[in-house]
């Protein structure tokens, strides 16, 4: 299942159009550690490079057969008798060698797409690993767009060039190499001659590259300009109609899209123009090399067959030349990937359970922060010394103003964040002293902010609680007021939420949360602002339903809203961190204090 209100990956796909996006900070170290994820694929990489060899060997030694050939058919004109028995062996011969190279290209490919296949699952699952082990405030402070587009766009990236790039790495060294060596077996002079052409060429496609390096850094931010803008207007489309902004909008997407295209163009013009380039080049060295092929010939240095396998030689060596030009720049695009999926497995993970954690079966909910100070900086703290008492069963209104503490209360009572000194009990236990899951296991949740899966309204409740029945199920969504909604709608409790979750309202979806806590049945419940999308009858019921079950958990209540927590057992009135006021609302109102005044400022007429 997904989630609902997930955002995609960053713009740009895994990998260029052809040119390079971004270099690796560390190439070289960065690269040594993506070869240690190749260390458990050695045997098939080594497979990888014999396949490779041998299908080289018989590709490159199939111009120097066919000049046999030619010299046969030039000797057979001479002397009016043309060999077809020999010829046709040639012929026969070429088949087989073409058959056995592209056989073991097959292979070659096949298992090397094995091999990066294997290694961005292991760089994948180790991610996944890493995400599931991070505290909250890793993702607090990042983007989830950037952390998605790390595990997706940059392992993908990875993924591509390996199958890819290595088996052309291979397939080129072993092509240079060979043909080198074929053509001084041929002729020394008409090799020497290619090489000096080599470094002319090698030259041209660095220089070209080196130039369109800012080219193709523009067209990407100008993908992410466009994209972002795209997807602002796109979620943002009932505001700019309200507003009346569509040709406004319009207007900027036009300007956005000129500017893509004129720096796209200019990038893929330079691009395009290496492949040209490099074959006049190569032309260049072809004529030189044909003219003096010819005079060698007529000398009767050196046969006609020869000089046509030189000649197709030489063809031949200017592919894997400027194939390695192209590769250098994918490899940088693929180091700096990994690069980017380092960070996160590099990143500091929640603090590990102590060796002899306790599991705690049942709870009775108790609550207490003892002297607890904590700050989200280490040069910052927010809450400096902290006492409260929640006794079994009691509902605990925290309210104040924004950026008063509230919700981190919570996050240190679900080990979200570790506290800076003091320390949390439950039940007297030390929280830092329980398992962190099985801590989480005893206390229910429900957000602000609703969080739904793509999948059945059934699903989405049981998700509280592992092999749920259905009557269990519905037992939940009666408690939280959502039974009647569910069964007015055709499918039931079996309608499928769509991607976005928009076939049911705001209020709706939060009732299947609050449904999905009650049907956890935990020791402590947590409603954060969990309301706020409800309307004041279906409010009124929630709130009927939290006092049938107040006598049997732990609830806190973070509420902006202070009509829907007037009968809480303990209301906690918080300000810069600390606890400034505490008792029952009408304790607080006869105090004539802070709370006094926030609740009059709501109510006053």
């Amino acid at each position: 299942m997904a989630d609902n209100n997930r955002k995609g990956p960053g713009p740009g796909g895994p990998m260029g159009g052809g040119g390079p996006v971004e270099k690796a900070k560390d190439f070289k170290n960065s690269g040594k550690r993506l070869v240690t994820f190749f260390k458990p694929q050695k045997n098939r990489i080594i497979l990888v490079f014999l396949t490779s060899i041998i299908s080289v060997i018989f590709s490159i030694l199939s111009p120097k057969i066919l000049g046999k050939g030619t010299d046969s058919l030039v000797e057979g004109v001479k002397t009016g008798v043309i060999n077809f028995e020999y010829i046709k062996t040639i012929i026969t011969y070429l088949l087989i060698m073409y058959g056995i190279s592209a056989l073991f290209a097959y292979v070659q490919e096949y298992v090397m797409a094995s091999v990066s296949q294997n290694v961005v699952r292991k760089m994948r699952d180790d991610v996944s690993e890493k995400i599931n082990k991070m505290p909250l405030k890793y993702f607090d402070s990042h983007a989830v767009g950037d952390v998605l587009s790390r595990v997706t766009n940059d392992t993908e990236t990875i993924s591509m060039t390996l199958q890819r790039g290595v088996t052309q790495i291979i397939s080129s060294f072993v092509t240079i190499v060979g043909i080198i060596i074929i053509m001084l077996s041929i002729s020394p002079l008409l090799t020497l001659i290619t090489l000096v052409s080599l470094p002319l060429s090698m030259f041209a496609i660095t220089f070209v590259m080196k130039h369109s390096q800012k080219f193709f850094k523009d067209q990407q931010k100008k993908i992410g300009e466009i994209n972002g803008h795209v997807e602002e207007m796109y979620s943002g489309h009932v505001i700019v109609k309200a507003y009346g902004k569509e040709d406004k909008s319009i207007e900027q997407f036009e300007k956005l899209n000129k500017q893509l295209a004129v720096t796209a163009w200019k990038a893929q013009f330079f691009s395009g123009i290496i492949m040209p380039l490099n074959n006049l080049i190569s032309n260049l060295g072809y004529v030189l090399i044909s003219i003096v092929g010819a005079i060698l010939g007529i000398r009767g240095i050196i046969t006609i067959g020869s000089i046509q396998a030189f000649l197709q030689y030489n063809k031949q060596l200017s592919h894997p030349i400027a194939m390695l030009g192209q590769i250098s720049n994918q490899l940088q695009s693929a180091v700096a990937a990994a690069e980017r999926v380092f960070e996160i497995l590099d990143e500091t993970e929640e603090i590990h359970d102590e060796n002899n954690a306790l599991e705690l079966n049942n709870i009775c909910g108790e609550v207490k922060f003892e002297h607890v100070k904590f700050g989200y900086k280490e040069d910052v703290t927010l809450i400096s010394d902290m006492n409260i008492t929640a006794k079994e069963g009691q509902i605990v209104a925290i309210v104040g103003p924004t950026g008063a503490g509230k919700t981190t209360l919570v996050n240190l009572l679900m080990r979200f964040y570790e506290v800076n000194s003091g320390k949390i009990t439950i039940d007297g236990v030390n929280i830092n002293h329980i398992k962190r899951n099985n801590l989480r296991h005893h206390i229910g949740m429900v957000l602000q902010d609703t969080w739904l899966f793509n999948g059945t309204i059934k699903e989405n409740i049981a998700y509280g609680k592992e092999n749920a029945t259905d009557e269990e199920i519905i037992a939940a969504a009666k408690a939280a007021q959502a039974h009647h909604f569910i069964k007015t709608l055709s499918e039931g409790y079996n309608t499928v939420l769509n991607e976005e979750g928009t076939n049911l309202s705001q209020g709706q979806k939060q009732l299947l949360t609050i449904a999905r806590a009650f049907l956890s049945d935990p020791g402590i419940l947590i409603l954060d602002e969990a309301t706020s999308s409800i309307d004041t009858r279906t409010e009124i019921q929630i709130q009927k339903a939290m006092a049938k079950l107040a006598s049997e958990r732990t609830s806190f209540v973070i509420a902006h809203r202070l009509s829907t927590i007037k009968n809480a057992d303990l209301i906690l009135v918080m300000n810069h961190g600390d606890v400034i006021e505490s008792g029952t609302h009408k304790e607080l109102i006869k105090q004539n204090g802070f709370y006094s005044d926030l609740y009059n400022s709501q109510f006053s007429s």
